[in-house]
């Protein structure tokens, strides 16, 4: 019987069933998952006896229970992440409830991106990104690197608590802003995430993580089952401190390195330019792999080792011939030397790479 046959049977069973139980007398149900009534974020008690409180908590507990999709892929990767992220919490005195931020972030990719420009495990926008240590620019952006970006948003954390003294007042300025949640707090006069007026996603924040929290710390409770050894496994690489000297192509690394680009850049999220620039960084590259890599890269530095030269513009020459004099675009030409224009004036002295 042909592929298409079958599949068309399938369909048909599928489509045919509930009708058929319909017509049987006999009930479809979905099964229904009664929400905890007592829970803590991060060591506090959520006041889940009151109404409000509960209803809140019940609308992300019920959205989060049932997508069940995302929960079996929040499994999977919590086995790569988790085992980390808790370790990184223990030594920092943390709550490990916090690695539940990132869930609710990112869905832990760290190829995240949201709308708004926030990138990463741990969407931190630009701005706060760059206050806390981490690279941003066109070339580099440490935001999508899982480890710096992670270790920098749990000191931010830290701060946000000492700021607040409440574990759900600082992920809700984690969320908005420590400045948003300072205001309102004066403005309003009562100092509970739960009596707060804030931004509809921020209210909603909190209660999100309680319910990821609920359903990955207690899976079977509610129907999910993730087989042993199905979860995605850690990464494993080994780390090489390396300064280069000059631009180098990252697809001629990635070769060093003895992988496709695109386990380079699995393992690299950071560099997001076809070169690495000059610069120290700290590069991972495949178990056992890093003697080779090093030996590899340092022979790959020669190679694209950069020679500068001046030349001093003379009367009648443009950008156009010294550029084909040299062998390099106008548009390198203009770069190396910070040329809005095409203006060039005689006697002006140009930067030029070999």
């Amino acid at each position: 019987m042909k592929r298409a046959t079958i599949f068309k049977i399938i369909v048909a069973l599928i489509l045919i069933g509930p009708v058929r139980a319909q017509q049987l007398g006999t009930p479809i149900t979905v099964p229904y998952f009664e929400p905890p009534r007592h829970m803590d974020l991060c060591g506090e008690p959520v006041p889940l006896h009151r109404q409000d409180v509960m209803e809140r908590f019940d609308r992300e507990f019920t959205i989060v229970v049932y997508a069940h999709a995302q929960v079996y892929l929040w499994l999977k990767r919590a086995e790569r992440y988790f085992p980390w992220l808790e370790r990184q919490l223990r030594e920092k005195g943390l709550p490990e409830d916090l690695k539940y931020v990132a869930v609710a972030e990112s869905d832990l990719l760290h190829e995240a991106r949201s709308p708004a420009g926030a990138a990463g495990q741990w969407q931190f926008i630009e701005p706060t990104g760059k206050r806390y240590g981490l690279r941003v620019d066109s070339l580099v952006d440490e935001r999508y690197d899982y480890q710096k970006s992670a270790l920098r948003a749990m000191n931010y954390l830290k701060d946000l608590y000492e700021q607040f003294n409440s574990w759900a007042l600082a992920l809700a300025a984690y969320n908005c802003g420590e400045d948003l949640v300072a205001r309102s707090i004066q403005e309003q006069g009562v100092s509970s995430y739960y009596d707060l007026v804030l931004p509809k996603e921020t209210e909603r924040y909190v209660f999100r993580i309680l319910a990821i929290k609920e359903v990955l710390s207690h899976p079977e409770k509610y129907g999910y089952f993730l087989p042993p050894g199905k979860g995605y496994p850690p990464l494993e690489f080994d780390d090489v401190s390396v300064n280069l000297d000059t631009y180098v192509p990252v697809v001629e690394v990635a070769r060093a390195a003895g992988v496709s680009l695109r386990e380079f850049k699995r393992l690299n999220p950071s560099f997001r330019a076809k070169e690495i620039p000059p610069g120290y960084y700290v590069i991972r590259v495949p178990h056992g792999t890093g003697p080779q890599f090093k030996t590899a890269l340092s022979e790959l530095e020669r190679r694209y080792k950069t020679k500068i030269v001046y030349h001093v513009v003379k009367r009648g020459e443009t950008l156009s011939s010294i550029a084909r004099r040299y062998g390099v675009s106008v548009y390198a030409l203009k770069k190396w030397n910070n040329i809005k224009g095409d203006l060039i004036t005689v006697g002006q002295k140009l930067k030029i790479k070999r």
